[in-house]
């Protein structure tokens, strides 16, 4: 029997983040993950770029990660803009409506898991259990029991899922979850455009399609198109000419030309709510808790919340011998973050049905919105504060 104080399910950037956030304060922590280390050490790109907001570069920096990301590799997001259809239009979403140099920064997905594993690995309080299939979890008001298939058995006073929006660890609690599929796929990828980006992001509703560009260093941004299954299976096959053409004719060459310069991705767009964050002896976080629709790019800034919540709670707890697995503290967390990220969960949802429809009276509102929205200075300024969380 291996006994910790605290032990997670799965090692993705949630995963570890929470581990490096409750290390430190003499807690025994263990992560369990069914990948082997070599795949934690060494990540590969995934496609994925995350839209950090200011709040998540502060919680990242005290954790002691942005330390170990090459400045080279963090973009700036200085202003947005939303498009609606074919017209050139858009919504201006400015950086210094709320008096900072840039609504956020842009990371790739697979460097925040690399420098995360690496956080973790030179914490002496962490021990990763990699390459572990669990068959087995309850929960009592004793403690955590985790059973793998290798017949190991493991203990803890507090279990924390962190095992994606599907997670089979909320299902095995008997935690129920409201997902959305939404019957499309997104494909991503990072393109070399002639026409400079001048580091403003950009969400194109267009008609029949998504499209949403995130500017990185130099003349290259990742692209993100969002289209039916089938669609989307056709242009990852495309040839690398076919695919450059097809692409630079969607974004209507507003970018002139357009060079494939990554890999291609493809993720179903699937949203998930839990309708319960916690248990006894028991947390969701991270997109096991609340996975985001992409559109407003905070399904990680939301997971680092709750991460940042959750471990003050725990290391308030501690401090003073108190039980870090009570209810009245688990209730706690799952009131802030709940309260945190409900409303723009289904803020999203309505965006996305209404952006979506292509039909002739929602063509009309999704312009007449765009536009009172522009028109709107303290909305605006609402909308840059959220993107940015600054202080």
């Amino acid at each position: 029997m291996l006994n910790f104080d605290i032990v997670i399910v799965g090692a993705g950037p949630a995963g570890l983040c929470f581990a490096q956030a409750v290390a430190g304060c003499g807690l025994r922590i263990a992560i369990l993950e069914r990948q082997p280390e070599s795949m934690l050490a060494d990540p590969a790109f995934d496609g994925r770029e995350i839209a950090l907001t200011h709040h998540s570069a502060h919680i990242m920096q005290a954790l002691g990660l942005w330390q170990r990301i090459d400045n080279n590799a963090i973009s700036l997001l200085r202003d947005a803009q939303v498009l609606n259809g074919p017209s050139l239009y858009a919504m201006q979403i400015e950086h210094d409506a709320n008096k900072t140099a840039s609504l956020g920064y842009l990371v790739a997905n697979h460097l925040i898991r690399k420098a995360a594993y690496e956080a973790v690995k030179a914490s002496p309080d962490i021990t990763l259990l990699t390459a572990s299939d669990i068959t087995a979890i309850s929960t009592d008001n004793d403690g955590a029991y985790i059973s793998l298939a290798n017949g190991t058995k493991v203990q803890a006073q507090l279990l924390v899922a962190a095992d994606s929006r599907f997670s089979e660890t909320r299902r095995a609690m008997g935690i129920p979850a409201t997902m959305h599929d939404f019957g499309k796929t997104m494909m991503v990828c990072v393109m070399e455009h002639s026409i400079p980006h001048h580091h403003v992001a950009w969400e194109w509703f267009d008609y029949g399609q998504t499209l949403a560009l995130l500017p990185m260093n130099g003349t290259q941004s990742s692209v993100v198109i969002t289209l039916p299954a089938a669609d989307i299976q056709r242009l990852m096959s495309l040839n690398e000419a076919e695919f450059n053409q097809e692409i630079a004719l969607r974004f209507k060459h507003r970018l002139g030309s357009m060079q494939l310069a990554s890999t291609r991705h493809a993720y179903p767009l699937v949203t998930a709510y839990a309708s319960q964050l916690v248990a006894k002896r028991f947390a969701l976080i991270g997109d096991a808790a609340v996975g985001m629709h992409p559109v407003t790019a905070h399904g990680f800034n939301f997971g680092l919340f709750g991460i940042n919540v959750l471990a003050d709670e725990i290391k308030t707890a501690k401090s003073r011998g108190s039980n870090i697995a009570a209810s009245a503290l688990l209730e706690r967390y799952q009131r802030k973050h709940r309260f945190k990220t409900r409303p723009l969960f289904l803020a999203t949802h309505a965006i996305a049905k209404l952006y979506g429809n292509d039909t002739i009276p929602a063509r009309l509102i999704r312009a007449a919105s765009l536009r009172l929205g522009n028109s709107i200075s303290p909305f605006k300024r609402a909308v840059a504060h959220m993107l940015t969380e600054a202080s």
